[in-house]
């Protein structure tokens, strides 16, 4: 039957008892398949992590330029890792990073969620932002 329809005999599933057989045009099958895996691979959006480094002793304009990227990763889609190190003697002042990062989250609040506190790792405070749903 395949034969006289030009087209090819195709074993759908093999192990099932009887095998199941189907008639069809396999190279046009191929290239949906192909075309909707395309089409599934171009509707994922890739989520990256972007990282702004602050410092505890920044200055008030910089916060803002510091602020002004937060809001452009954030908007773009992808997520935000804020962290500041701490050089020499500033570790003693982990509060004065804090009240930066929290400062941070509260300007972006409207636009993203707050995936990760701030945490202290080392001599790095990290906080994690994802955009908001």
């Amino acid at each position: 039957m395949a034969q006289e329809a030009n087209l090819d005999l195709v074993n759908v599933a093999p192990q099932a008892k009887p095998p199941v057989c189907r008639i069809m045009d396999y190279g046009k099958y191929r290239y949906e398949q192909s075309k909707r895996e395309k089409e599934s691979r171009k509707n994922q959006k890739v989520i990256q992590v972007k990282e702004v480094r602050l410092s505890p002793s920044i200055e008030e304009n910089d916060i803002k330029t510091k602020l002004k990227n937060v809001q452009k990763f954030l908007d773009k889609g992808d997520k935000v890792k804020l962290s500041i190190r701490f050089r020499g003697r500033e570790i003693t002042h982990q509060d004065l990073g804090r009240k930066i990062l929290n400062r941070m989250a509260e300007e972006v609040k409207e636009i993203s969620d707050i995936e990760r506190q701030p945490r202290l790792e080392g001599r790095q405070m990290i906080m994690i932002l994802s955009p908001k749903q």
